[in-house]
Parts: structure tokens; sequence; C-alpha cells
């Protein structure tokens, strides 16, 4: 099992590893039924980032240095655990774009209730326990939930990465302006999914 600091809490015979865990990649909102307006141009979008995010998420699973972290929105089901928006998603319209990256039973994973991910979740203090610098932001969408954990991460002090070929939207026009905004206003780093843990 991968070490994580969160782990080495529940288990204090867990000897931490002598590297510093400073990245944390977070995979937003990928667990999706696709059963809701404006979901065809989204399914359209992820199709084309599928291919670099699973590669990402497989890097980011292998390598000490790196938190892998899946935060999802609980599309208004409070009572809903993980097993329910994954099976949820499963039997949606496009399983075809959940089950590539569907996460572990062991990875870390949070609910969301809006938009950012840091809203209302215990993200920001699992971060802070890890000792996180650094955020890399996937998943969907581009000009909607990305954008806002971005600017909520970059006015906590986290470093932000976005990687364009990991990010999918619904408006191509407002995904890259998004993606521009992220750039110039939060001083996000633009990296392909490929170079972006190197």
């Amino acid at each position: 099992m991968k070490f994580s600091p969160v782990r080495m809490l529940l288990n204090p015979m867990m000897k931490a590893p002598k590297v510093t865990l400073m990245t944390a990649v977070l995979v937003v909102d990928m667990l999706n039924d696709y059963r809701h307006p404006d979901a065809e141009q989204l399914a359209e979008s992820v199709s084309t980032v599928i291919d670099p995010l699973v590669g990402l998420i497989e890097e980011a699973n292998r390598r000490d240095d790196v938190d892998l972290i899946y935060v999802n929105d609980n599309r208004g089901d409070f009572t809903a655990d993980y097993r329910t928006i994954i099976s949820g998603a499963l039997d949606g319209a496009r399983p075809d774009l959940v089950e590539p990256v569907l996460p572990q039973s062991d990875w870390l994973s949070l609910l969301k209730v809006r938009h950012s991910v840091f809203y209302a979740t215990s993200l920001d203090y699992l971060l802070r326990r890890l000792e996180t610098r650094r955020l890399v932001l996937t998943g969907q969408v581009t000009e909607q939930c990305v954008l806002y954990s971005a600017l909520d991460g970059y006015v906590r002090h986290f470093e932000v990465v976005v990687p364009p070929d990991a990010v999918a939207h619904i408006d191509a026009g407002l995904g890259a302006a998004a993606l521009e905004m992220m750039r110039r206003n939060m001083s996000a780093q633009l990296e392909d999914a490929a170079q972006c843990l190197k």
C-alpha cells in the first residue's frame, strides 16, 4: 500500500519514507452519470481528455511524493457515499467515460456539495496534514468547478497547476477563457498531463 501521512496517523507503526509529499493531484467530478443538461457536449470533451488523465492518475498513484485525491459532487444527495456515486455513474449514459478513471477503494476521496473542491469540504484540512504545497487540478468542468477550485486554491496560497489536456469543458470558448484566467489571474501553470509531475 502506498504511503500516506493520513494512513500513518491511523497506524503509528507505519514508518514515514524520506520523501516529503508536496503535490496532490485532484480528480474533480469525473464520476458523472452524464444525464444532465449539456451532458452531450461535456462527454464529447471528456472523451478527448480520458487518455492523458488516466496516464496522470497512474503516474500519481505510482509516486510516493504525490497524493491522489478524488473530489466528486454529491449531486444533491446527502445520503450518498462514494459507492453510491460510483454505482450511479456506472449506471449512467456513458460508463465508458467512467470505468477508466474509477478510484481504488483505498484512494483518498471526498464528496463536495458545490462547485469548488474546497467549499464545505475537509479538503483544506487534509492538504495541510499532507503538507501539500502544489495542486494539480484535473477533471471537469474547466469553466466551472475547475476554475472555482483553482481560485480557492490560489487564495489559500497553493501553487496551482492545470493540465489543459486533462480537463474537460462544456463550451470550448469558455473553457479556453477559463484556462487563460487561471494562468493570468491565479498564476496557474498550464502544463500537459505528461509533464506536470516531472
